[in-house]
């Protein structure tokens, strides 16, 4: 029998959490997305594993990808940003407004992008873009 794509969802997400490295992972979210190719949700995660490292042409797929089949996450439209920044695109600005209303009407969701942007500085900490984001969102 073979498990849901919600426990192997899961499972990416808890080998994700205790440290295992995103090009371990990228295949294990490619497969979902995949065969769930309407999950905004693993398009967003697939999204971040490439920006950490350091794969912004197939991070911008990833979470336009996302953004397509929903365009309220802010965790996708802050992915959307920082990969655009990573290519010199324009039109940043647009997306994280979009991701800072999102976030201005659920502290809930505000506190989990808070912890988001500290894992990825956790994991990557010379990530200069993902600073900026971190200022423009939670300004000092």
């Amino acid at each position: 029998m073979t498990d849901s794509l919600e426990t192997v969802f899961e499972q990416g997400l808890k080998r994700y959490k205790q440290g295992e490295s995103p090009e371990t992972l990228i295949p294990h979210f490619k497969d979902i997305c995949d065969r769930a190719p309407k999950n905004s949700t693993a398009w967003t995660c697939l999204a971040w594993l490439y920006l950490l490292i350091d794969k912004p042409e197939s991070a911008l797929k990833a979470a336009n990808k996302s953004i397509k089949i929903n365009d309220r996450p802010p965790q996708a439209r802050i992915n959307l940003a920082l990969a655009m920044l990573d290519i010199g695109a324009k039109g940043v600005r647009d997306h994280i407004e979009a991701a800072e209303r999102m976030m201005s009407l659920d502290d809930g969701i505000r506190q989990d992008i808070k912890e988001n942007i500290e894992d990825g500085l956790a994991r990557k900490p010379d990530w200069k873009n993902l600073q900026r984001v971190k200022q423009w969102l939670f300004p000092i």
